[in-house]
């Protein structure tokens, strides 16, 4: 498929799924032209002009254009060799088809449906065009409207799993991107519902992938509420802290990060955190990996993240500081030996935290050895922030 040149990014190269004008009056495509603003570019990448306004306004009407565009059932862009049931060889659907086919009520064929949802999942990782396509023509509701159904199952059929890895795989990398608003479809009580029962009750691929989507949604612009809801129901966290000690890496990891965004969201999403047991939780989950658990240095990092995250507001620092062997925990994860230490900077930050309001976790930090462990960490090679933070400590407990 040959995309008209005034539908691509003049950044990505790829077509426009969010496109937004300059000042200048250069379109480019909303994430691209917001990590080149993040990097500190003060001017328009394609003509360098100075931004004396760096206001994005979206271009509705190029929009409008390339959704006419697509509409138009266009073919699949890296077509995969398919064959029918009698091994002849058939014509690759539009996306049109294959949408309208994810559509299709219960009476249509399941084996119809996989078939799709395998172009599906080839093209959203072969094809960074046929992505941004099926971004435009709006799967991401329909494949998220095949995983959260009445009545809520148990597990995912091989369809419904098919269809939530799909839809992971279409996610807009960045959080300002208006495609993640059909995330709020779990705000209804059903889906949330059968989102929580999967996350307790299904299998570890789908487990991890649910943590993933929590994740987004704790990150997302257009799912604040839907975030804040989720971090408030004493069900999400029943199903998500026991996960931060599952058997496969993949889903403790996939959990410390869900968790570790939802402690980072804003002070509602922590104090409802603390309120179910983060805390206590996250520590156990240190303290299995410290054990031998199954989880790797990033699955501590994202735990020590949530925690610095939880330090924070009043409340967190509370349940960190009157946790029975939280401190020495932190105090232990300022530097270890045998890791990478991609940790460190979030327990120095979380230990400083705590102990700068609170006596006795000061003495029982002392007492454990911190400030060897600072020294230790300063003549790393650990981060900037990360020294910036252990140097806080030092002055702190020199001061003592």
């Amino acid at each position: 498929m040959s995309i008209p040149h005034l539908f691509r990014c003049p950044i990505s190269l790829d077509i426009f799924t969010d496109p937004v004008t300059l000042c200048t009056g250069q379109t480019y495509d909303r994430p691209c032209i917001e990590r080149w603003l993040a990097a500190g570019h003060r001017t328009c990448p394609v003509t360098m002009q100075p931004l004396g306004d760096a206001a994005l306004v979206p271009n509705r009407t190029l929009r409008h254009l390339i959704e006419r565009w697509l509409s138009a059932d266009q073919q699949v862009p890296e077509p995969t060799a398919a064959a029918d049931d009698d091994g002849d060889a058939e014509e690759e659907p539009s996306l049109a088809a294959l949408k309208r086919c994810l559509q299709s009520g219960a009476g249509a064929g399941a084996n119809a449906k996989v078939a799709a949802l395998k172009k599906v999942a080839t093209l959203a990782s072969e094809s960074d065009v046929g992505r941004a396509c099926m971004l435009q023509l709006e799967f991401l509701p329909v494949l998220l409207q095949l995983v959260f159904h009445p009545p809520a199952p148990w597990d995912l059929s091989e369809q419904e799993e098919l269809a939530l890895q799909c839809a992971l795989s279409l996610l807009p990398a960045s959080p300002t991107s208006p495609q993640h608003d059909c995330l709020n479809m779990l705000k209804t009580e059903a889906s949330l519902a059968s989102f929580v029962r999967l996350l307790g009750r299904g299998r570890a691929r789908v487990r991890a992938g649910l943590c993933r989507l929590l994740e987004v949604i704790a990150t997302a612009a257009t799912t604040r509420e839907l975030a804040l809801a989720a971090a408030a129901s004493p069900r999400v966290w029943q199903a998500l802290l026991p996960l931060l000690q599952h058997g496969d890496g993949r889903v403790s990891g996939a959990a410390a990060r869900a968790v570790a965004a939802v402690c980072c969201a804003d002070e509602p999403a922590r104090g409802g955190a603390v309120d179910h047991g983060a805390v206590p939780a996250l520590l156990k989950c240190l303290s299995w990996a410290s054990a031998g658990g199954c989880c790797g240095a990033a699955t501590v990092s994202s735990a020590l993240a949530a925690l610095e995250a939880l330090a924070a507001s009043e409340a967190g620092r509370r349940a960190v500081a009157h946790e029975p062997g939280a401190v020495r925990a932190l105090v232990r994860h300022v530097f270890m030996m045998s890791s990478s230490n991609e940790g460190s900077e979030h327990a120095a930050a979380a230990l400083l935290a705590v102990c700068r309001e609170s006596r006795a976790a000061r003495s029982e930090a002392a007492g454990a050895g911190v400030v060897t462990q600072v020294l230790l960490l300063l003549q790393s090679q650990c981060g900037t922030r990360a020294k910036a933070k252990a140097r806080s400590l030092l002055k702190l407990f020199k001061s003592m």
